[in-house]
Formats: C-alpha cells, structure tokens, sequence
C-alpha cells in the first residue's frame, strides 16, 4: 500500500471530519489507496468541538440538576457541588479518546493519514503544508472535499476567547458565566445556552427570526422556550444584537433593538455568539479550478457527490445543507462507493435532525405546515408524554411525540418528538420513512411496556383516530 513518501495515492480526501474519515475508511476496504489530510485534529468540528463534547456537557447538566431535585422522590443528596475543572478533564478525555479511534481506524484499513493543510493545485494534485515544510499529493482517481464548516463571526462580535466567544470556546469554559447572553436561537445557541443555565447561569436568548429554533416544528419549539422561561431564562425574537460596550467593573453591555429601532441594553458576563456555521469551500483551490461554488459558498454536487469539475468530489458541510455528521458520513461512504466503481447514490428518504435541548427535539420528513404546502390532506396524531408511564417513571414529562399522516395513502411523511431521549426514539421515524411505512403498520406493531417509544405506536393510532391510552380528536 501507498504511503505519504510515495506522494502517488487512487484517493485523496482533504479533511478528516465525520464526513472525510469514513470515506478514507470505506475507500481503504475498497480496496484503493488513500490519504486523508486533516490541519488540526481528526475527527472534526463533530468530534473535537462540536457534537460530542457539547453532548458530554449535556449529559452532566441534566445529571446535575436531577441530583438537586431529587428530594421529592426519595432520594435526598446534600452538598452537590460542580467541579467544572474535573468536568472539562473528564470530557476532554472523551474527545482524545474519540479522536485517537479514528486515527487507529484509518491505519487499521490502510488509510495514510497526512497532517498539514491541504490545497488543490490540479485536478490531480494536492499541495500539502505542515511544520516540515511542502509536499505534493497526486491522485489517480479523485480527489474528495470534505473540508466541513466554521463558525460565523458578526460584525461587531468579533471573539476575544474568554467573553465574546463560539461553540469552539463555549464547550470548553473553567468558569460557569453569572449572566450569559446567546445571540442566535438556533440548535448550538439553545443547546449550549440549555447547559449553562442548569449549572447556574442566567440565560438571556437573543434571536433575529421570529422564534427560536426556526425550521423546527412550532410545537415542539413552544415546549423548549417554556421550559427556559421556567427556569428564569429570557428568549427575545424579532431582535437584533447591535454591538456591546465593556463596562469599568468588567461587564458587557450588549446593545439590542426590536420592533420600530427601540434599543435597549443586556448587561452580561459573556456572550455566546452561535449565528450559525458556514462553509468552508474558499481558499483551498476551488475557484482556480472552476468548480462551481453556489452564492452561500456551498460546493455543487450532483446526486454522486460530484463537482462539475471531472475527479472532483466533495462531501458533508461543505457540499450543502442539511450542516449534519450523520448526513456526511452518510455522503462519505457513498462518495468512497462512487470511487471504487459500485453503484451507489445519495437516495435517501429523510436525515434526521436532532436537537439536544431540554426536552430533546427530533424530527425526520415533514412538518404538518410542510405537508400542507405540497398539496396534502394530513391528519397528525400526538401522544403527550405525560400521559406515559416510562415518563412519568424517570419523571421526564414533557412534550410529546406526533406521527403525521397523509389521509388519502396513510403513509407516514413526518415524526415529530419532543421529550426524554428523542434522539434515540427517532430512529424508529427514520425507518419508517424509508420503509414508506403506514401509520397502521407503526400502530400494528407491538412496542414494549413500559416504555418511551410506545409514544410513537399511540401516535399512529392518535392518527388512525383509535389511541388508547388519549382521548382521540
């Protein structure tokens, strides 16, 4: 097999994220030679600063704040206490952990990992610049893109690292903010602002839209804002963050204006700036080669991962919408497929979005407004958790799980949840789409008692209008 000396590979990948690495990986059992180029750590935003580490932080905020209500069920903690130092080491050491599997993947399946950063010279040619200087990498086959997303900066914010911050920062904080403004209601600005208001801070939410989590379900998005506001949070939306001015005594005056221009002042500790991620598609060869950058900076592909460029693929974040690491694993394998000669394509039905938040929001195809829009009559059955007994059980009861479906065929084209462990309930949603599953086939099948998922059965037969454990509409 080839080696980085050798400078001559089938394959080369240029970054090593969730999209990157498993395409070097599925292209090594393939068969072909491969380099997978990566400038700082593999695994990728997913695994270094994004998905995996905001999720540990999760986990340890829900933890925490069940250990302080515990009392009213029995089970009664005195002096819980947050040690986010040990917090920090324990979750930075599930990172290193992560990342080093993928390094052992790749090697495992002949895949040269290559560090430095990368730039497309030709069609077949990758400049490669790290600490030791140069190196040229040709590829006999193609070379793939798979060079992921950053964070958005605005003008005005500019990140200083300790008090005007983004998720990079956010997940890695040794001091828990007394006050923390988010601008940006989307997923990262809700999920981090969720984790930091639990371990004590005050939330102040600012969103241009308005609501938060635009694109979400509203239903879904109501039981979320309620649960911030419950718990002392503001959500401001229709509202720009202006600027920020820093105060004698060390805080920040974040400037806002609403409806009309009225402006008015936030004072704050810190402020998370989470507008969102753009694509990473500029100064790595692309426009030099002609291949095709729509206006947000996204790289055009066909349904094979191809550029309009011949031998030019590119994968993930960068390819376009939707931002997800599960989708651009998904592109990776079926890019390393593509490579090696098999048929394989970007077909799939639906890719599930998952929002960590407090309730978890999941959700696969359609919302009811969607379906509406594309001519459909749809019926939508809901089954509240608080009408569950799991949920009640580890007394997680808010929110619900919805089935939409369309009336004429039956056919299920959008699940809805919102509630405990969404996020490993939408699965089910996701085969069933893909299957073109009915609502009486979710509400024929027996799902165990007592349990989570037996919201999803009662939401087919809310749909089918012969639930039993809700009063059908």
């Amino acid at each position: 097999m080839t080696d980085a000396a050798n400078r001559e590979f089938d394959v080369i990948v240029i970054g090593g994220g969730p999209g990157g690495y498993p395409c070097a990986i599925r292209l090594g059992q393939l068969g072909l030679s491969v380099a997978c180029v990566e400038e700082e750590e593999y695994g990728g935003v997913c695994l270094n600063w994004g998905c995996v580490p905001s999720k540990a932080l999760i986990a340890n905020a829900h933890l925490y704040e069940k250990a302080l209500s515990g009392a009213e069920i029995g089970i009664k903690v005195s002096g819980v206490e947050l040690d986010v130092d040990t917090m920090q080491d324990w979750k930075n050491g599930v990172v290193k952990k992560l990342t080093g599997g993928v390094r052992g993947l790749l090697k495992a399946n002949k895949a040269t990992a290559v560090e430095g950063t990368a730039r497309i010279t030709s069609k077949t040619t990758v400049e490669v610049t790290s600490s030791k200087g140069k190196e040229t990498l040709t590829a006999k086959r193609g070379i793939v893109v798979a060079t992921g997303s950053a964070t958005i900066q605005i003008p005005g914010f500019e990140f200083d690292g300790e008090q005007i911050i983004g998720a990079r920062e956010a997940v890695s904080l040794r001091k828990i903010p007394k006050r923390l403004v988010v601008i940006g209601g989307g997923v990262i600005g809700c999920e981090l602002g969720m984790v930091y208001q639990k371990f004590g801070a005050e939330l102040t939410i600012v969103e241009l839209t308005p609501s938060i989590l635009p694109g979400t379900d509203p239903e879904c998005v109501k039981v979320v804002e309620r649960k911030i506001k419950k718990h002392g949070g503001k959500v401001l939306t229709g509202v720009k963050a202006e600027g920020y001015t820093r105060r004698s005594d060390g805080s920040i005056e974040v400037k806002i204006s609403g409806e009309g221009g009225v402006q008015e002042t936030i004072e704050c500790d810190t402020v998370l700036v989470a507008v969102g991620m753009r694509p990473r598609s500029k100064g790595i060869g692309l426009e030099e080669l002609g291949v095709q950058i729509d206006k947000r900076g996204f790289v055009m592909t066909n349904d094979v991962c191809q550029t309009n460029v011949p031998g030019v693929y590119a994968i993930g974040d960068v390819s376009g919408p939707p931002m997800l690491a599960h989708k651009a694993t998904k592109e990776g394998e079926v890019c390393a497929e593509v490579l090696a000669g098999k048929r394989a394509g970007k077909d799939w039905v639906t890719v599930p979005s998952i929002i960590f938040t407090d309730p978890e929001i999941a959700s696969v195809g359609l919302t009811e407004a969607e379906a509406k829009e594309q001519g459909l009559k749809v019926k939508a059955g809901k089954f509240p958790f608080a009408a569950l007994a799991r949920a009640m059980s580890i007394r997680e009861t808010d929110g619900f799980t919805k089935v939409v479906m369309d009336q004429d065929s039956g056919r299920v084209v959008g699940i809805h949840i919102c509630g405990p462990n969404a996020s490993d309930l939408i699965s089910e949603g996701a085969l069933a789409l893909e299957m073109v599953a009915t609502a009486e086939d979710i509400g024929l099948t027996i799902h165990p008692h007592p349990t989570l998922g037996e919201a999803m059965m009662e939401a087919a037969q809310a749909a089918l209008g012969h639930a039993i454990h809700i009063v059908n509409r």
